[in-house]
């Protein structure tokens, strides 16, 4: 009996282990937005910032949500506002303002951990005219990581700090090794081990709010295997169709950003 002790210990140790291998990780991203690159249809004119006609409730930062289900080789991230459209409301003697117009497409990633490359889903129409596209690329880590000794706890996560150059300037990234994925949300600042909570730039930062471990349905995270695989420019042209077709749809006033 004392020879099949540690083999039973095993089997009741297995389900712990393989509890921690699933989870959920949200983040709070914060981009800076650059006015001068936005532009409004209002009456079907074009306008963009200086033109009297330029919404006044464009607000200077843009937070969203981001949720990422992780399980077994693959992570899921699903973003809060993913391609929400804006339209321009004119009301008599009014100020612009902005308001939900809806999405043009339904669009979510998948990053598969063990070959190290995000796959992009994008899904055209509805119910029986759904039509869902695919496009795979791999994680270029960016290099030159300088690991410093600082450490803080990010969503009861112990964190470990980098330094990175990325789009020319340094980035602040705060990684952990506590939690069984190899994750950033940002693919470039992906690390050797670890998953990222925090990520600071001059322009955008990308936050942990709360880390969930338990079971998740693989069934939630795993791509669709029928989706019909495309070039990233293919991808890009099934895009920009999708959104003219839905500026179309929206008529005369209807505008995005």
């Amino acid at each position: 009996m004392k020879k099949l002790l540690p083999i039973v210990m095993l089997l009741f140790a297995a389900p712990d282990i393989f509890a921690q291998a699933s989870g959920q990780i949200n983040y709070e991203i914060v981009h800076k937005i650059d006015q001068s690159r936005l532009r409004f249809m209002v009456n079907g004119e074009e306008v963009k910032q200086g033109d009297p006609n330029f919404p006044t409730d464009v607000p200077d930062t843009r937070t969203i949500g981001q949720k990422v289900t992780f399980a077994g080789n693959f992570v899921r991230e699903n973003r809060d506002e993913e391609n929400m459209m804006k339209r321009v409301i004119m009301q008599p003697g009014g100020i612009p303002q902005t308001a939900d117009a809806g999405r043009p497409f339904e669009e979510y990633a998948v990053t598969d951990m063990a070959g190290q490359k995000i796959v992009t889903f994008v899904t055209v129409g509805a119910g029986n005219n759904a039509q869902t596209y695919k496009y795979e690329a791999p994680i270029t880590p960016a290099g030159g990581w300088q690991l410093t000794q600082q450490t803080k706890k990010i969503a009861g996560y112990s964190c470990r700090k980098a330094v990175v150059n990325y789009r020319n300037e340094p980035y602040a990234v705060w990684f952990t090794t506590e939690l069984p994925l190899r994750y950033s949300p940002v693919p470039a600042l992906t690390p050797e081990k670890g998953a990222v909570l925090l990520i600071e730039g001059s322009r955008e930062q990308y936050r942990a709010t709360k880390v969930q471990t338990g079971k998740v349905d693989a069934k939630t995270v795993m791509p669709d295997v029928q989706a019909e695989t495309v070039s990233e420019a293919q991808l890009k042209d099934i895009r920009q169709k999708a959104m003219a077709d839905f500026h179309q749809k929206m008529g005369p006033g209807g505008g995005g950003i």
